[in-house]
């Protein structure tokens, strides 16, 4: 990081364009959401958060974490969060023998809600995912 150290600086700062704090939420932000997956799938929570409940955690508002991750990231924060909920499930068709059913449950879905949501990202049920993928 290059540092403003001129005469005429008052404080120290960041030069670059994304500062070393935004950063610091967009890994944490990260870390989070990683650590709340890995809980919901070993069953030490029970409950998906939303992104206002996320951001509590992380002692921010809400609508700086959007602003944060959309800046640093180039996408609104759920994008990301969906995008790992499909990784997960994924991994766990490909590489386990629970069901769908038990799956979908295990990351707070209906099963039938569940099924919607992954077609929806994937362009395939979890089923046909699983199918297809599975021998590879």
């Amino acid at each position: 990081m290059v540092v403003d150290t001129s005469p005429n600086n008052r404080i120290a700062r960041p030069i670059d364009t994304v500062s070393a704090r935004k950063v610091e939420i967009t890994d944490r932000y990260f870390c989070f959401l990683d650590q709340h997956l890995a809980d919901l799938i070993s069953g030490k929570v029970t409950v998906m958060l939303e992104l206002n409940d996320i951001s509590r955690e992380l002692c921010i508002s809400h609508k700086h974490l959007i602003a944060i991750i959309q800046e640093t990231r180039g996408q609104h924060p759920c994008h990301f969060y969906i995008a790992k909920i499909i990784e997960k499930s994924q991994q766990l068709m490909l590489n386990t023998t629970l069901s769908v059913a038990e799956i979908a449950r295990m990351l707070t879905y209906d099963p039938s809600n569940f099924n919607k949501f992954f077609k929806k990202y994937v362009g395939q049920t979890p089923g046909q995912y699983r199918d297809k993928h599975k021998g590879l």
